[in-house]
């Protein structure tokens, strides 16, 4: 696809830095993209986005398509220019948020039939339908409708779903019409290793520009998620972007750009960062607590967001106490830079050789996970990298 490619620019170990051409621009990975539901980074204006360093951000198909819909967001020149955002857009197919509607959708073989969420409406997704939404809407990458395992599930539940997910792939593939759009399927498998080496290897089969990862960060464990990314990267393309769905804790991060991954969304930072929960080089700043009341200090002295460079601790913490909105705009610019500059400095370590140790030493200070945790997801790392080595 000419409007489309993905050039290796540096492995070290599983790691990888990378550029990523579309339509409207170029994104240098690894890359975490915000996220912008319905049209919006919540709080923030597109400019804002765009001055911390964000090369790309998520909307979702599912929020979009009931409101405003499709076909007025197309009326309007497409999403780019309707929420005015000049970087690549990447639309989710609106595959998880129909099937987080639990007991309000029903699946077949041909689709989804559910009820919205707001007024309670029917209406029904289909792989072919999916696609024409996310072609109105214009967005630089796209992806295939899959289902979504519920977890946890018995085996036999995760591998229908993944199958039912190959099948509507292929249905996606011949409802695209669009040129300068990359369709990105989706390895599905839930936490079941035959069922992740499968869906990886059929997916890297197909004739597609990139590939999604799926069914992940859930609710497992954190070393569940980590081994299932084991089980899946090693099959896919060297020569395509690979995109972790979903994941946007700062420890996943670094621990799946070491497995292999190009690409991140969540809605994490900005959901913690309204709720006065603020990233620091050594976990997180509940910045409601009192010992922070007289504080003059940035939240982090190391950042170099707007929000740490002028504002201190203090001050944020009054904005929060007296509910002003101002409050939350700039804890979601700081958590998003914060996240933004963890991926511009896993980069720089990819190309240097030196992103074990890096990683190493970011996470010994960041306490999120406990430790020993951190140490056996290690060890099994380099002990899967070992065997590899070996059987080639």
């Amino acid at each position: 696809m000419n409007n489309f490619t993905y050039t290796l620019e540096h492995s070290d170990g599983e790691a990888r830095a990378g550029q990523l051409s579309t339509p409207h621009g170029t994104i240098q990975t690894p890359v975490f993209m915000p996220v912008g539901t319905q049209a919006t980074v919540k709080t923030l204006d597109p400019l804002e986005v765009e001055a911390i360093g964000s090369q790309i951000i998520l909307s979702n198909t599912y929020h979009l398509y009931l409101r405003p819909s499709a076909d007025l967001v197309a009326e309007m020149g497409g999403l780019h220019r309707f929420m005015q955002w000049s970087k690549p857009i990447l639309t989710d197919s609106g595959g998880f948020q129909v099937f987080s509607l639990g007991p309000h959708s029903k699946i077949d073989e041909d689709g989804v039939t559910f009820k919205s969420h707001i007024d309670g409406s029917k209406h029904r997704f289909t792989p072919e339908s999916a696609i024409g939404i996310q072609e109105k809407l214009g967005a630089d990458i796209i992806m295939a409708f899959d289902e979504c395992a519920p977890q946890p599930t018995t085996h036999a539940y995760t591998k229908a779903a993944m199958e039912r997910t190959h099948r509507w792939l292929l249905r996606c593939i011949a409802a695209k019409t669009r040129e300068d759009q990359a369709l990105f399927g989706i390895v599905q498998g839930g936490v079941e290793a035959d069922l992740r080496r499968e869906s990886a290897r059929f997916i890297a089969q197909q004739d597609i520009p990139g590939v999604g990862i799926g069914g992940l960060s859930v609710g497992e464990p954190k070393e569940q998620m980590y081994g299932m990314l084991e089980e899946t990267t090693p099959l896919l393309p060297r020569n395509k972007p690979r995109y972790l769905m979903g994941v946007g804790s700062p420890e996943d991060l670094l621990e799946g750009v070491a497995r292999g991954v190009d690409m991140f969304d969540c809605v994490l930072p900005t959901r913690l960062g309204r709720n006065g929960a603020l990233f620091i080089p050594e976990g997180r700043l509940n910045i409601g607590n009192a010992k922070y009341a007289r504080e003059d200090a940035p939240i982090d002295a190391t950042c170099d967001c707007s929000t740490c460079q002028r504002f201190s601790r203090a001050y944020l913490r009054h904005l929060f106490r007296t509910e002003e909105v101002l409050g939350l705009r700039l804890a979601t610019l700081h958590n998003l830079r914060f996240l933004i500059r963890l991926m511009e400095q896993a980069r720089e370590a990819i190309l240097q050789d030196r992103y074990q140790s890096f990683m190493d030493d970011w996470l010994s200070r960041f306490q999120t996970i406990p430790h020993a945790v951190r140490e056996a997801s290690r060890a099994a790392r380099l002990n899967s990298l070992r065997t590899q080595g070996e059987k080639a």
